[in-house]
């Protein structure tokens, strides 16, 4: 009997590991991301009203995942560009990519490459809800990089079809 169990447990432990990222696997279009301040309750964009970006989940367990904020400035040229420009280009967007992790309710993104050097080989965990064909996520409070208030920030990615 206790073979039965151990063999019924290997065969279904990994095809339902599986099954939960494979549920993922897809490319979604950022919908809306917003920030909840914790003292006021106040709730504000955070990457302007219309950002744009993608999130791909692939079944081999990777993911990337690059935003921009919607009025992000346009230099002249490549050739023309100055330091300062290119300072705000950075400042106005988010990439990275990595394996990922999804249990049913939290995506966890084990990152390897960034734009930010800071968070490359760190672990991102959100909270994510699917809701028909989109994804909610809901990062943990903690201080908003832009004024150190504390906040709790809220993506909602839909996939493409």
């Amino acid at each position: 009997m206790r073979k039965l169990i151990l063999a019924a447990a290997i065969i279904v432990l990994p095809f339902s590991a599986v099954a939960a990222e494979d549920e993922l696997a897809g490319t979604y279009k950022l919908i809306s991301s917003t920030r909840r301040v914790l003292d006021t309750g106040e709730v504000l964009d955070t990457w302007g009203k219309s950002p744009k970006g993608f999130i791909i989940y692939g079944t081999d367990g990777r993911m990337q995942s690059l935003i921009v904020a919607d009025n992000r400035p346009k230099p002249e040229s490549v050739e023309k560009m100055t330091d300062q420009q290119r300072a705000d280009l950075f400042r106005s967007m988010s990439a990275y990519g990595g394996t990922y992790e999804f249990d049913g309710k939290r995506v966890q993104h084990h990152i390897d490459i960034s734009w930010n050097q800071v968070w490359t080989g760190t672990t991102v965990i959100r909270e994510l809800k699917k809701q028909d064909d989109k994804l909610v996520y809901t990062a943990a409070a903690a201080p908003f990089a832009g004024d150190g208030k504390m906040s709790v920030v809220t993506l909602v990615w839909e996939k493409v079809k």
